[in-house]
């Protein structure tokens, strides 16, 4: 089986503070951020919600996807994740 990449982004709350992130092992890496032990961002403002991820099949592409939608203007990332996920729920007991 090849290996397989993942866009995510976790959020603080509903319609809170928003990251972005990529990663090939979605479930440690949730955890990790769950758990206070990614330095940064997400640490400083407690974005521990995963609310949106998307799978890739190479590097490459979910590098390029995360760049993409980091650019993006707030509302456009807020429609994203509202379009699959709309009561803003933690996906991760979804994943793990």
């Amino acid at each position: 089986m090849d290996k397989q990449f993942y866009v995510y982004i976790l959020a603080s709350k509903p319609n809170g503070t928003l990251y972005v992130g990529v990663t090939s092992n979605l479930v440690q890496r949730v955890w990790q951020h769950k758990h206070n032990m990614v330095e940064g961002f997400s640490k400083k403002y407690s974005v521990k919600t995963l609310v949106y991820y998307e799978v890739h099949d190479n590097a490459e592409s979910a590098i390029t996807r995360e760049k993409q939608i980091k650019k993006w203007r707030r509302a456009w990332k807020l429609r994203l994740i509202e379009e699959k996920n709309p009561q803003w729920n933690d996906l991760y007991n979804r994943i793990r």
